[in-house]
């Protein structure tokens, strides 16, 4: 009986936690008196032009093009930060070199640094060297290990894997790249999912970056072209459109979600019980 009472708990909390999706979900097939005179998610009717409207956007191109642009964003921004934040925390993790303690508080200092700080010299920057209406100011910065809180996290992970695998790893003949790739690597993979999945979501919903590297709408990412899609007077819409491309947008962050839920989960739970 206690195991029913609690699985019907878990029941009705799932279904509150889950209905804005499915209302979401139904509102992008319902017109817009409909929106706002029912709660329900289930529309009466299941209008496709809506989706159809949606896709082609009110700008020259198609949802497919802004898709394309994210993910000329997203891959390589995604490799290259996963990459940078394994090689910078390894080094902290297993070497001494000096001024380690120095590095290790600019670390800390550029956790706690808020985003918006950064903004305008990195604007000044990229102007100044041409780079603006370019992907290179949205994805370079990865190849430097920009997120400090990444770096941070992946440092506790090396620190719980003992060290008897690196001095075994060398007594087989392993370099120090070898015995990071080879050896390291596979113990640490839920926190380098983690560190994946958290970018790509991120970069998925960054709206402020594009808004100020990129210029033109040809280069727009997903984010942006939603955006295009609401009335410069934010009043005459098409709610139902709107909500329409935001599903839209949403299907690749759900579907990443899905995939790697059992790695990011527990390298979740491992990086808070790691000491």
């Amino acid at each position: 009986m206690k195991k029913i009472s609690v699985y019907l708990l878990m029941t009705i909390i799932a279904a509150i936690m889950l209905y804005p999706l499915l209302w979401l979900l139904g509102a992008s097939f319902k017109s817009n008196s409909e929106i706002f005179s029912s709660v329900w998610f289930i529309p009466k009717s299941i209008d496709l032009r809506i989706w159809k409207n949606a896709w082609e956007t009110v700008t020259p191109y198609t949802m497919g093009h802004y898709f394309l642009n994210t993910f000329i964003i997203i891959i390589p921004k995604t490799f290259f930060s996963v990459i940078s934040s394994v090689l910078v925390a390894y080094g902290f993790s297993r070497f001494d070199f000096p001024l380690k303690r120095f590095f290790s508080a600019l670390l800390v200092t550029g956790m706690l640094m808020p985003a918006i700080v950064k903004i305008m010299p990195l604007y000044l920057l990229w102007r100044n060297i041409g780079f603006l209406d370019t992907y290179i100011p949205l994805v370079f910065p990865s190849v430097l290990a920009e997120e400090s809180m990444f770096v941070f996290i992946l440092i506790r992970f090396f620190n719980s894997i003992p060290r008897e695998f690196d001095e075994a790893a060398r007594i087989d003949g392993c370099g120090t790249l070898a015995t990071l790739f080879r050896v390291l690597l596979p113990c640490i993979k839920p926190a380098v999912v983690s560190i994946a999945v958290f970018t790509f979501l991120w970069t998925m919903n960054d709206f402020l970056n594009p808004l100020i590297f990129i210029q033109s709408v040809e280069k727009y990412p997903l984010s942006l072209s939603i955006r295009l899609s609401v009335d410069s007077t934010g009043q005459n819409y098409e709610q139902c459109k709107i909500i329409a491309v935001s599903v839209i947008g949403l299907i690749p962050s759900v579907a990443v979600f899905a995939l790697a839920q059992k790695k990011f989960v527990s390298g979740i739970t491992a990086g808070g019980l790691s000491g």
